[in-house]
């Protein structure tokens, strides 16, 4: 089995490389090809050796490829993962500091921060689905970059190639989170999730197969039992509100729900000059050099610090599901083919599915409840416009991606701010080139 990982010198990588040793029985990879771009080649050569150290350590038949030839890594791959920053953090400094010189919440995958990521994002996709199209036809192409539910939307879209699945770790931390709350093993929890990439929620919970919804939700209702992420202030729900809401929000509802109190936080950590960003790249300098010590030969326990923990365990398991038939249920963001009856069945969305050999099978969630139907179809409104933007190079359609996203504020100020940000990112934008020269 051959699997390409474009995005190779992230720093997750030594998750995932550990996440493929320690099911190398199930899922026998023998080539793991990591690719990288001229940019991250330093990077990815550190990521790469630390990689190589760990197969040796674990005695385990996978070679390691590096390279920066990525349709050499392409041909005849089983399996595409994708976990790239165009732009690296440099950008998502800009992303997260311009929109709070608006007043504005800037955020890598919400917001204004969210569409920038896309738009710089989808086309590289785009031309890597073209690629597997005819390098590797029955490779299945998994995708961890963010924003992803506006990535997948694109490319079941616009992509030429139509095995495509998105992944995000937030659906397995909240399962985890919960049956410690409960006090249970994981494998007794089951939710029923719905809704879209970092706009999901928890319809319903089950221990051995009874509903504990209710149960759950009055514990959540104490703030010392509410899930966060390091990536997002703990800032607490009002109990009330987690009751009357009647279903169970994830840590990125916070944006939405929260939009004052993350703002005052967020200008506080501008006005230090310290947002989330700037402590990333401080700690992925920090993680590199551990990778650099020819003596760690295993993932160190600082990488969980990132942010990205259990990132391995979304994409492992997809893939020895896969493989193996196996036919369980995991949360993943897919087209939705019906399942959730208030959305485009062309569209993405994330829900949970039966695993097999032919890929996942969305599980039919029905309407969604009206408490966060109307949120849901706003954001999907912006993803579909976000996406045709980012396709299109249209500044009108960026414009009204921008406008109708709940977290910008004005339409005025949209237009300044999309007008700033497509300047700060010109480099990375070249199908909006020609009206960044005429709106400048």
């Amino acid at each position: 089995m051959k699997v390409v990982t474009i995005g190779g010198g992230s720093s997750y990588t030594p998750e995932f490389v550990e996440g493929l040793i320690n099911r190398y029985e199930e899922l026998p990879v023998k080539e793991l090809w990591l690719v990288d771009i001229e940019e991250g080649k330093e990077k990815l050569e550190i990521v790469g050796h630390l990689a190589k150290r760990m197969v040796e350590k674990a005695n385990v038949p996978m070679t390691i490829y590096l390279t920066l030839d990525r349709q050499k890594a392409l041909k005849g791959a089983d399996f595409v993962t994708t976990q790239m920053r165009v732009g690296q953090l440099d950008a998502r400094i800009l992303d997260e500091r311009l929109p709070l010189k608006y007043g504005m919440i800037g955020q890598e995958t919400n917001g204004a921060g969210g569409l920038f990521k896309g738009l710089r994002t989808i086309p590289v996709l785009l031309d890597i689905a073209d690629e597997m199209n005819q390098l590797c036809p029955d490779a299945w192409l998994i995708n961890f970059t963010n924003p992803a539910g506006m990535v997948t939307e694109a490319l079941l879209r616009y992509g030429r190639h139509d095995k495509v699945i998105g992944v995000c770790n937030l659906p397995v931390n909240i399962r985890m989170t919960i049956a410690k709350l409960l006090n249970v093993e994981e494998e007794r929890v089951h939710i029923d999730f719905a809704g879209l990439n970092h706009m999901v929620y928890g319809i319903d919970v089950f221990v051995d197969g009874v509903s504990v919804l209710d149960h759950v939700l009055e514990l959540m209702s104490c703030p010392e039992k509410q899930m966060s992420m390091r990536n997002i202030a703990p800032l607490p729900w009002d109990a009330d509100f987690i009751r009357s809401l009647g279903v169970i929000p994830c840590p990125y509802h916070r944006y939405y729900y929260k939009k004052d109190e993350i703002l005052e936080k967020e200008l506080e950590e501008y006005e230090t000059g310290v947002t989330r960003a700037e402590v990333v790249q401080k700690l992925e300098g920090e993680l590199f050099e551990l990778y650099k010590d020819e003596e760690l030969k295993v993932k160190p326990p600082q990488l969980e610090q990132r942010g990205g923990a259990y990132y391995s365990d979304a994409a492992c398991n997809l893939m020895s599901s896969i493989f193996n038939d196996r036919g369980d249920i995991q949360t993943l963001n897919v087209r939705n083919d019906s399942a959730i009856k208030d959305l485009p069945s062309e569209s993405a969305v994330e829900v949970n599915c039966v695993v097999t050999k032919s890929g996942p099978k969305p599980i039919t969630v029905g309407h969604l409840p009206v408490a966060i139907n109307g949120l849901i179809q706003q954001i999907k409104s912006f993803e579909r416009i976000a996406a045709e933007a980012a396709v299109t190079g249209s500044y009108e359609k960026a414009l009204l991606a921008m406008t109708i996203n709940p977290l910008i504020t004005s339409d005025i100020k949209a237009k300044s701010l999309l007008n700033d940000m497509l300047e700060a990112h010109k480099k990375y934008l070249p199908q909006f080139k020609e009206r960044i020269y005429i709106t400048l």
